[in-house]
């Protein structure tokens, strides 16, 4: 009997819950992987960075003083063209794409900073929305042992740049939660072995 995608799907999400040790982790992400990919393995969101996205210079930012960062207070703002809540938290910009109102946002976002574990964090970026050689550069130059950006090529020089095949005629990464074809088992972020990755860290 033929085993449908969907399934095998299932399956494979299942095997990798079982393979993950690690799961007291915070994973902050610069868009949607991050979200998906604790979804597919049934974690909770230990971080306010879930359903949302930020340009690669905020986030770099972001990242060069997370402590200045996480206690400032969101301060929502109008962008035009843009339906779903904006906030600027200090001199960076926050897109809540997936979230229905400003109030939503701070609300999660508040509750979520308190979940969030300093001492086993995971960093994870693509090279979408602008990003500059130079900028996988910095985030590979940033003092976090556990870091990976996706690209849409090599970057042998980089220890933290992963290349995702699949979109080597664009100009960064697609959308690396999507599935390559309707049959396929693995979406595209799964190239890169993440529960390997986290297992890393502190149990």
């Amino acid at each position: 009997m033929l085993i449908s995608a969907k399934k095998k799907r299932k399956l494979y999400k299942f095997m990798n819950r079982i393979r993950l040790r690690n799961k007291n982790f915070s994973l902050i992400a610069s868009n949607c992987n991050g979200m998906f990919i604790l979804k597919d393995l049934n974690l909770p969101y230990k971080s306010p960075f879930v359903n949302l996205w930020l340009y690669p210079n905020d986030f770099l930012k972001f990242l060069t003083n997370i402590e200045y960062y996480l206690p400032l207070t969101l301060n929502f703002v109008e962008k035009p063209g843009i339906q779903y809540p904006v906030a600027e938290l200090g001199d960076i910009t926050i897109y809540f794409q997936h979230f229905s109102s400003a109030q939503e946002a701070r609300e999660k976002w508040n509750k979520r900073i308190q979940r969030i574990n300093m001492q086993n964090m995971f960093i994870m970026m693509t090279d979408q929305d602008g990003c500059t050689d130079e900028m996988v550069e910095q985030f590979d130059n940033l003092p976090y042992k556990n870091k990976v950006i996706f690209t849409h090529k090599p970057y042998p020089k980089f220890k933290s740049a992963f290349y995702i095949p699949g979109f080597e005629n664009m100009d960064s990464v697609g959308m690396c939660f999507e599935y390559p074809t309707p049959k396929s088992i693995k979406r595209y972020y799964d190239a890169f072995d993440y529960v390997k990755w986290f297992n890393q860290g502190k149990k």
